[in-house]
């Protein structure tokens, strides 16, 4: 029987987990190619051989996704699996039309074909939009289950954007271990929250080697976290999925892939950043959530927002830098550290385009719609340091950080700055203590 020739349509994380559960030892299968997009600099490489296993000694070739059409019919291909997130439904099927026209089936692989189990309880947080504090808010779920006295160890969604053989399973433990693995920005900005707080956290490539690892860590393990990246869903059978959703974005939760499948699966929602949100779209996104998840219990929380010194900001013009990822395929038009810069009476926001370096240039021409805010873009060790000329270059008084890792750390600023701080907060009940402590005795029984 003939194999079907496959393209993985990705961006270096849920593509290569899809492989690896679905496709790699599949015999029915031979995928030719993952295409990437989104992420700067991982086209024209290989998934490796060591990785691809048995049926792929000489590994997968990697293309830039412009090629999709003709790669199909150079490859002679028969399907192309859809395998990224925080996409926009109008963008998932105009990529279905160029697979079809081709000649090629479109398929997405469900949570039955790619989720895993685990020996330990597990939570899943995942959001329906990249930058609706998903972090913020498995910070918090960390934080109960440890002042319960639970070890609980944090798996994060991936971003291989190194070396692949190099990050099949990575272990997290102090600030020297993101040294250790050469961490992008990104990355750090991640990891860094949760093993400030002493949290052992894992990434990698292949995610049933590193649910092996995780069972079976050192320090022990009584509860398995699952921190989603983008809006994706989780890799992992969860005992208790929750799903964060943005009142900034009404109407997303519903209108982007996989984000919906995330809220459609959640056994809670969370509504964050109701203190400055419209109440009009919170009501919205309230709605929303019961037209398709009636059975979900919702939490409204605050984003609360602190800053280092408030004095560096009044009556300054200030340079904003937001999370990256947030930025530019999230689509938001402000983060916490534009709340902050408005609270905190900025005289103005210095808009950083006329002062842009190198691979900055080319974010804004890809993603004009960011404006005045300048995203923390720091995949690779050129783009950071664009990052810090196009900081140091900006004519502003001083600069708002709000990066979820301190970014002075990793870059040298020539003028005053603030760092941004933003908690989970939730008003009212239902709220997480409440569901975590029936957790912890449904499944821990404490």
């Amino acid at each position: 029987m003939k194999r079907k020739n496959v393209i993985i349509i990705g961006a270096a994380g849920r593509d290569f987990h899809n492989f690896n559960c679905y496709y790699r030892d599949n015999e029915l299968y031979n995928v030719v190619a993952f295409t990437a997009t989104q992420i700067p600099d991982i086209d024209n490489r290989k998934y490796p051989a060591k990785l691809a296993g048995r049926l792929y000694p000489n590994g997968i070739p990697i293309y830039s996704q412009d090629r999709l059409a003709e790669l199909i019919e150079e490859l002679d291909v028969d399907e192309c699996v859809f395998a990224y997130s925080d996409v926009n439904y109008e963008t998932v099927m105009s990529i279905s039309a160029i697979v079809n026209s081709s000649g090629a089936d479109f398929r997405l692989l469900g949570p039955k074909s790619t989720t895993l189990k685990s020996s330990k309880p597990i939570i899943s947080v995942c959001a329906v939009r990249t930058g609706s504090g998903k972090s913020q808010t498995s910070r918090k779920i960390i934080e109960l289950l440890m002042d319960n006295g639970i070890k609980v160890i944090a798996v994060r969604h991936p971003m291989p954007y190194g070396d692949l053989v190099k990050q099949k399973v990575q272990r997290f433990a102090s600030v020297d271990d993101l040294k250790l693995h050469n961490c992008t920005i990104e990355e750090m900005e991640e990891y860094e929250p949760h093993v400030e707080r002493g949290n052992i956290i894992y990434a990698g490539v292949d995610y049933e080697e590193i649910l092996r690892a995780v069972e079976n860590d050192p320090d022990g393990c009584d509860v398995i976290l699952w921190d989603g990246g983008n809006n994706d869903f989780s890799f992992y059978e969860e005992d208790l999925a929750i799903t964060v959703v943005d009142p900034h974005r009404p109407g997303h939760e519903l209108s982007y892939y996989p984000g919906e499948v995330s809220l459609r699966m959640a056994d809670v929602a969370v509504i964050n950043k109701i203190d400055s949100a419209d109440p009009k779209n919170i009501k919205i996104v309230e709605d929303n959530i019961r037209a398709v998840n009636p059975k979900a219990k919702i939490i409204k929380a605050n984003s609360r927002i602190s800053v280092d010194d408030p004095t560096i900001i009044e009556e300054k013009r200030v340079l904003v830098v937001e999370d990256g990822p947030t930025l530019t395929h999230g689509e938001m038009k402000m983060g916490a550290g534009t709340v902050a810069a408005q609270r905190f009476n900025a005289k103005e926001l210095v808009d950083p385009r006329p002062y842009t370096v190198g691979s900055l240039k080319e974010t804004f021409q890809t993603y004009p719609e960011i404006g005045i805010l300048l995203p923390a873009m720091g995949y690779g060790k050129q783009q950071l340091k664009d990052l810090e000329e196009t900081i140091n270059k900006t004519d502003c008084e001083a600069v708002v950080i709000a990066t979820p890792i301190d970014l002075a750390r990793v870059i040298n600023i020539n003028k005053p700055y603030t760092r941004v701080h933003y908690e989970l907060d939730e008003v009212g009940s239902p709220n997480l203590e409440e569901i975590i402590g029936e957790f912890i005795k449904e499944k821990l029984n404490k």
